[in-house]
This record gives structure tokens, C-alpha cells and sequence, in this order.
């Protein structure tokens, strides 16, 4: 079935809060409730679900991230573009607002899959 959990999708949630009237905050909930693995990162300090969010400003080094979902607005991912595709995700998910140009061609020019899409969408239709 489409609903068994993927632990190979550990998800990188980028602009995440503690704040639960965000939809980066309901992102790592559905993804939690779905069993998929993630990490959160965000300017932000706070904890999610037990999980502390990484500060990105201290470009941490990950590994094994199979999915970034974006939820940080164009005007504030330029200083982040060439660290976050440094990561080496297979996919960006770039959440509705989040959308870039030239964000899009730097990832799809490493091969970097790229999706305008919602996450929430995703997980909620087993699209994830």
C-alpha cells in the first residue's frame, strides 16, 4: 500500500517554527503521524515534537537527506541556495510562496528533482 511508512525519506523541513499556526509546523506533524523521518531547520530556535530545529544560520552538515521541503519566501533563500542544494537532496518540494527561479535551475542543474507542490497535499494523498 501507498500508506506504509518510508524511513529512506528522511525530510528536511527548511524554515520550520514551533509556532503550530505555521505550515511548516503541520508539515513535520503529518510527517511525524505518516512515520517519515525528518530533521528541522529554520533562524528560529525551538523544539518540534521532541526534535530541535538545527539553526540554519550555522549551515549544519547533513547527511542522507532524501527530500527538502521549502518553506522560507524567495526574498530569504538566496544566502541559503547553494548550502541547501550542497546537501545533495534527490528532490526540493518548493511549498506554495516559496517558488524560485533560480533556486529551481541551480537544483535541476546538479539533477535535483523539482516539484511546485504542497507538502501537506502530498502527505495528506499518499503522494509523498
Amino acid at each position: 500500500m501507498g500508506n506504509e511508512p518510508n524511513k529512506s525519506k528522511l525530510t528536511l523541513v527548511v524554515g520550520a517554527t514551533d509556532n503550530p499556526e505555521r505550515y511548516a509546523y503541520r508539515a513535520a506533524e503529518l510527517l511525524q503521524a505518516k512515520g517519515i523521518p525528518f530533521v528541522l531547520i529554520g533562524i528560529k530556535k525551538g523544539k518540534v515534537f521532541g526534535e530541535e530545529i538545527l539553526d540554519l544560520r550555522q549551515k549544519p552538515a547533513l547527511e542522507g537527506i532524501h527530500t527538502l521541503t521549502l518553506y522560507l519566501g524567495p526574498q530569504n533563500q538566496s544566502e541559503w541556495i547553494d548550502y541547501l542544494i550542497g546537501l545533495g537532496p534527490k528532490r526540493i518540494v518548493f511549498n506554495p510562496g516559496t517558488e524560485n527561479p533560480i533556486f529551481f535551475s541551480k537544483a535541476k542543474a546538479v539533477g535535483i528533482e523539482v516539484l511546485e507542490a504542497c507538502t501537506l497535499v502530498m502527505l495528506t494523498t499518499s503522494q509523498f
